[in-house]
């Protein structure tokens, strides 16, 4: 099993917010300011159930002094999380780093010249550190977000007021490639601290993949406007995976996959092959293209790949990065695979690698050459690869049917 988290972020997001979710999914208040300790912060933390938009929440605050609190520079911040063990220490300088990037670049300065106000004060601080430590604390394999609610309007920050989505929010977005929407309120639902939580410790976005929930965590944020739940959503649940092959025993293994794919019909055809790459790098189980003819006789190409439940955010993630297409479509389909293992056969003393396919039955229904392991023999021996093939083919087929070579 695998165990993912997927934050529901479709009513906007912020540091408190996401904080009240991670306790409301069960990780206790007080090993998170346990985690607080060595960083000697003059703050405590309090939770309190509370009412949004119908729906009960968590709302996690973070009680500092609200007088004596230095503007922060990105080394302040850094030196400040130096004191935090690992594995805390790197996802909360993660944080803090891609937001000293975003708003090094709306402002034109170096990373180390921003001074951070509002993400720089105590309560932020704390919850960065806070959000981290959670996470860490549910032991997730992975954790996936939907598209971030961004608001409208106008705000006021330290540096006047500003349009929403802030132009430090959009950069966040833009470094992680991260999806967001204005919306559904002409105010601010985002703010920087919790886009850059969201974005740099999620591994992808997009829908709720098919898992079984196993505990949900619901954070509030302070206001409670009409019509609608201020709060972020914490689902965490079990994803199914493809058994791995226990030897030579074993029939099919039944599983839910999604199949993406697209119509292109403007991407330069040299780029084809970094793009399955990219899908096959994603987690993709397998990716594939097809040459079809579209409206008006225009020549295109359907990309396609194959992705387990937990892997769609990312592989989906690709095929809008890499390629042109506007949109993805996908299907759920019903997977069916042989159980496999590998063993070896020399090719004139060179090994190469054997994938072996088992039947229910017990024995070997398929024996293929990994290819690579061929072409780097036939190049170590100086021998066309396609002799190296049939000789390596000949030794699997051996191994199919239970014949060793010279038995």
């Amino acid at each position: 099993m695998t165990r993912v988290g997927w934050l529901d972020l479709g009513n906007g997001v912020a540091g408190d917010m996401l904080l009240g979710a991670v306790v409301g999914a069960g990780v206790p208040l007080a090993d998170i300011a346990a985690a607080l300790e060595p960083l000697q912060l003059p703050v405590t933390l309090r939770a309190e159930d509370v009412r949004r938009g119908g729906l009960r929440a968590v709302r996690v605050v973070v009680d500092a002094p609200e007088a004596g609190q230095p503007t922060r520079r990105w080394s302040d911040v850094r030196r400040l999380l130096g004191r935090l063990p690992e594995p805390l220490r790197s996802p909360a300088v993660e944080v803090f780093g891609a937001l000293a990037r975003a708003e090094a670049a709306v402002h034109g300065v170096a990373e180390e010249d921003v001074h951070f106000h509002e993400v720089g004060a105590l309560d932020a601080v704390a919850d960065v550190v806070g959000v981290c430590a959670g996470l860490a604390a549910l032991r997730l394999d992975r954790l996936l977000a939907s598209p971030i609610a961004l608001g409208g309007g106008t705000a006021r920050t330290a540096h006047g007021t500003i349009p929403v989505p802030g132009p430090a929010v959009l950069a966040l977005l833009e470094a992680a490639g991260a999806p967001g929407r204005g919306g559904p309120d002409e105010v601010e639902l985002a703010t920087p601290t919790g886009v850059a939580l969201a974005t740099a410790l999620a591994d992808g976005f997009g829908p709720m993949p098919a898992l079984r929930p196993t505990a949900t965590g619901t954070g509030a944020g302070t206001r409670d406007p009409a019509g609608r739940p201020n709060v972020v959503r914490l689902v965490v649940g079990e994803v199914e995976e493809t058994p791995a092959p226990s030897g030579a025993v074993g029939g099919l293994d039944t599983t839910t996959a999604v199949v993406l794919e697209a119509n292109v019909d403007d991407l330069d055809p040299r780029a084809w092959p970094v793009v399955l790459a990219a899908l096959l790098d994603a987690g993709a189980l397998d990716a594939w293209l097809a040459p079809v003819l579209m409206k008006k006789g225009r020549p295109a190409h359907v990309v396609a790949a194959l992705a387990g439940p937990a892997e769609v955010a990312r592989v989906r993630d690709v095929l809008l990065r890499e390629t042109t297409t506007l949109g993805v479509r996908e299907t759920t389909v019903v997977r069916h695979a042989v159980r496999r293992s590998f063993d070896t056969v020399s090719v004139d003393g060179h090994p190469v690698a054997v994938k072996l396919g088992w039947g229910a039955d017990g024995s070997v229904v398929n024996a293929m050459p990994e290819w690579e392991d061929v072409a780097r023999a036939a190049a170590a021996l100086d021998r066309p690869v396609k002799q190296v093939l049939a000789q390596a083919v000949g030794l699997a087929e051996a191994l199919r049917t239970g014949r060793r070579p010279g038995g």
